[in-house]
């Protein structure tokens, strides 16, 4: 009996597709047994990944995570146990640039078996209800939340990925100069666009995720629209809200004219360094599998996941299930936002985030928070 144990993140998208495919897997492979255990979204965001790596044979990744694989001995560099025509079909079918994300010093450390990014959402009928329609501009933006209709999650690190779609809509790609997020007054300027917005919400929000946030929208009759949340498709099939209401999931609206550009999140299924031999190679084997287009459209989908593969966000059926989700969102996937992926990137992000949600909830110089994060960037380079 081979023996393969994962972690993942405790939601039905994180888990469920992948318990599902572990499934199938061992149906057709009598001797293999895998066992998938599960951590909170919170421990998935904060949880050193270095140390899941000693205990664990594959792992659910965040891709900032891919600078630190890159430069210590804790993942397998998947490139090297694959066949160039599963990798050139991977490339060629990635949805912005999720397959990108994992590849970082010459290798690649996961597969993209999910792919997000924060896109908008509305409850029509509340809406309309109060005779209001969904947003197209900042400034309509700001105007549906003064009448009290807009959510956000502000936690930490949504406030801070919030924060850099910002810096975008101001004039700036984040980090492009190397020394820092942006100049001062595009990093000010973001950071007091998304406390203005914050403000006009309920305090409630900079305590909610993505997941709660999307649970009070479907929960409750107050919350009409949701600008940028990290997509679930789970909460546009009614199979998964009965009897509550689903949302429609859309775009971004537009700052100065173009559309705002939301940072990439999405997860990789990565091995460990820890699994070897006959091990190592089924556990590939098996992440090949859950990214398999077949897989992606399939059983992935319609077990709750959010596919990595483009060939599901164009399946008719894929979007029949989940609400149009994925090409009503697809051009926002595509336009993403790269963050950083440098060894020290999640330290970093991990104390960016709470300096930007500082800022946030008790306010301050938007200033001096973005000089701290800038110092914050640069110090990351040494770990």
């Amino acid at each position: 009996m081979t023996e393969l144990v994962g972690i993942t993140w405790n939601h039905t998208r994180g888990w469920l597709p992948l318990a599902a495919a572990a499934q199938r897997f061992m149906d057709a492979r009598p001797g293999v047994q895998i066992t998938w255990q599960r951590r909170s979204l919170q421990e998935f965001a904060d949880y050193p990944i270095q140390k899941l790596a000693e205990r664990f044979d594959m792992i659910v990744i965040d891709h900032p995570f891919a600078g630190y694989a890159a430069a210590h001995p804790v993942l397998v560099p998947l490139d090297e146990y694959l066949p160039e025509a599963y990798l050139a079909d991977q490339r060629a079918n990635t949805v912005g640039a999720s397959y990108e994300s994992y590849v970082q010093g010459g290798h690649l450390w996961a597969l993209p078996i999910d792919a997000a990014t924060p896109v908008a959402s509305a409850r029509h009928d509340v809406l309309a209800r109060h005779d209001a329609v969904v947003p197209q501009t900042w400034d309509d933006l700001l105007a549906l939340a003064r009448r009290g209709l807009v959510a956000l999650p502000a936690i930490p690190i949504d406030a801070l990925m919030a924060t850099y779609m910002l810096v975008i809509g101001l004039g700036e790609t984040p980090f492009s100069s190397g020394e820092g997020m942006a100049t001062p007054a595009i990093a000010a300027g973001a950071l007091e666009a998304l406390r203005e917005l914050v403000l006009l919400c309920d305090p409630a929000c900079t305590a909610r995720n993505p997941i709660r946030t999307y649970e009070a929208m479907v929960g409750g009759d107050d919350i009409g629209y949701c600008p940028c949340a990290y997509g679930y498709t789970n909460y546009a099939r009614p199979s998964y809200t009965t009897p509550r209401p689903t949302l429609a999931f859309g775009n971004l609206v537009s700052m100065h004219g173009t559309s705002l550009r939301s940072t990439l999140g999405g997860t990789g299924l990565a091995v460990t360094q820890r699994c070897t031999g006959p091990a190592r190679d089924l556990a590939v084997e098996f992440a090949a599998y859950c990214c398999s287009p077949e897989v992606q459209r399939g059983m992935w989908t319609i077990d709750g996941g959010q596919p990595g593969h483009r060939g599901a966000w164009l399946d008719d059926g894929c979007n029949m299930m989940t609400g149009n989700f994925f090409r009503d969102t697809l051009k926002t996937l595509d336009e993403a936002y790269l963050r950083p992926r440098h060894s020290g990137a999640i330290p970093f992000q991990d104390e960016a985030s709470l300096v930007v949600h500082d800022y946030l909830v008790n306010g301050g110089s938007a200033r001096t928070a973005a000089d701290r994060i800038d110092e914050l960037y640069r110090e990351s380079f040494s770990h």
